[in-house]
């Protein structure tokens, strides 16, 4: 049974950063809502209580009996889960005179605490709180102070439970990655032993017991999250696994005949189906994003289920869901708003009376691409950047047709290869090309020209949640710019995105 920490959500921004940060420190963990947590078994090693958006003083606040796990097991309250405790025993927490949002440093700290040993008594911390704990309850101890927050860390006496009113998890927090060391592997006891190495070894046997001689089928889409979960597939039941990978015609250049030769090389069952025809007619005309996408979508699962009814004895649907898909799914809320469809299968089990086996639901981005690594996938498919499943349909503003596409794969694939020459591929997080339905006025030679403009896209980011535009250098720029407008006859403008996520997206659709 793999030990784990579980982490309690009451809705904050930072709760996945506090689990990605304890990954990173190879202790396993799982998020679940304050309003549906699980029962604590012997697997478990701590809880911690994330932050929250809500004020303990308001009318309808979020809460839990958390007398059921404290003096049990090691507990840490992480801002509103630290005010929550000193409410629920009669401590008081108010709206705060001086409101501390941002930087701040440590004042005082009790350097033989266990949670803060190590730590330097004027660490810079990460405030983000309106309230603050005004009076402890009786038998809480304060083990750290700021200039302005008398009670920036307390401790419960006789119990290993604390609670802390800034966020070790961000990296401002200059020590906040040693005090979660101090409390999941000093603290909690935990082996630190979640490596990309025990997940795949423990998740092939895990496979092999639940499929047995099963036969599964798994839709490929050249990306990482997919591939990771068929090789870990095909590693656990060989031949029983069947992928499927369809050409919807919107994909970059070559990239079709470049990644069935990988997934051949690999030695995946594969089948690779040119649908392109299908998705060009019907969108023939249609230019709103969100209609683009539920037609793509459509027409992807009606694509795949006339192939996998191909197959014989099919039991399992495989699919690459990956954790932050799963905790949106049961976030404290309810799904958020939906910014922007998605393209995915999660119609098929139902329809095609299919169980669902998703071996990746538990891990992040970057953990994918780590378990990609030991899993020996290819470079080409392991180091590309993310890439949306609608294609250069969402990239390609406006109507859709087959010469617009065959202008971006172009302008695309050179943007990729100068980014690839330079050493600047690997260092970005996503890049891409947007072609706009908006023509200009040019000047080739004695001609005038009027052609398309195009938008050169890159971000740095880690999980897409956010994004910052990429800094590159001027005379990149340039030489891109000159490349694509001198070899791409439809093209004469081409102009480079600065927008950040939020308030903008990474993709334009």
């Amino acid at each position: 049974m793999q030990e784990k920490i579980l982490i309690m959500d009451f809705g904050s921004q930072y709760t996945q950063l506090i689990a990605r940060r304890l990954r990173e420190l190879s202790v396993y963990c799982e998020i679940y809502p304050c309003n549906n947590f699980p029962e604590i078994d012997g697997s478990v090693r701590g809880i911690i209580l994330s932050g929250s958006p809500c004020s303990v003083n308001d009318a309808d606040f979020l809460s839990y009996d958390v007398t059921k796990f404290r003096g049990k097991l090691p507990v840490l309250g992480i801002c509103y889960g630290a005010q929550l405790m000193t409410h629920l025993q009669n401590g008081k927490v108010q709206a705060s005179k001086h409101r501390e949002y941002g930087r701040a440093n440590l004042d005082t700290l009790n350097p033989s605490d266990e949670l803060m040993r190590g730590m330097d008594v004027h660490s810079q911390v990460w405030m983000s709180h309106g309230d603050s704990i005004t009076r402890l309850p009786d038998g809480f101890k304060v083990v750290a102070a700021t200039q302005n927050i008398p009670v920036a860390a307390f401790r419960i006496e006789g119990e290993k439970t604390w609670g802390i009113q800034f966020h070790p998890e961000v990296t401002h927090s200059t020590d906040g990655v040693l005090l979660l060391k101090n409390f999941a592997v000093d603290i909690c006891k935990c082996r630190a032993d979640w490596t990309p190495a025990s997940f795949v070894e423990s998740t092939i046997k895990n496979l092999r017991e639940k499929l047995n001689a099963d036969k599964v089928v798994l839709a490929l889409s050249g990306g990482v999250d997919s591939s990771v979960a068929a090789l870990l597939l095909h590693k656990a039941i060989r031949e029983n696994l069947t992928c499927v990978f369809v050409d919807h015609g919107l994909l970059r250049k070559n990239e079709f005949n470049e990644v069935m030769e990988a997934y051949n090389e690999m030695g995946l069952n594969v089948i690779g189906v040119n649908a392109s025809e299908k998705f060009f007619n019907d969108l023939n005309r249609v230019s709103d994003p969100e209609t683009k996408r539920k037609i793509i979508g459509r027409n992807f699962i009606e694509v795949f289920d006339e192939e996998a009814r191909k197959l014989r004895d099919i039991k399992w649907l495989a699919q690459g869901t990956i954790y932050p898909d799963v905790i949106e799914s049961v976030s404290v809320h309810g799904p958020s708003a939906t910014i922007k469809s998605h393209h995915n299968v999660g119609g098929l089990p139902e329809k095609m009376n299919l169980q669902l086996i998703e071996p990746l639901r538990l891990l992040f981005k970057d953990e994918v691409r780590r378990v990609g690594k030991e899993l020996g996938l290819k470079p080409l498919i392991l180091n590309r950047h993310p890439f949306p499943g609608p294609g250069l349909a969402i990239r390609i503003l406006g109507e859709i047709t087959r010469e617009k596409v065959a202008l971006l794969q172009e302008a695309d694939s050179i943007f990729t290869a100068r980014l690839q020459e330079a050493d600047l591929y690997h260092r970005i997080w996503q890049s891409g090309v947007i072609l706009l339905p908006v023509k200009s006025v040019g000047v080739m030679g004695d001609e005038r020209t009027y052609e398309y403009t195009v938008v050169l896209r890159a971000v740095h980011s880690t999980d897409g949640m956010t994004a910052d535009w990429v800094h590159l250098p001027y005379e990149f720029l340039a030489k891109v710019s000159n490349e694509i407008i001198n070899r791409v006859r439809g093209i004469n403008r081409v102009v480079y995105d600065i927008s950040s996520k939020p308030p903008a997206t990474i993709e334009w659709e």
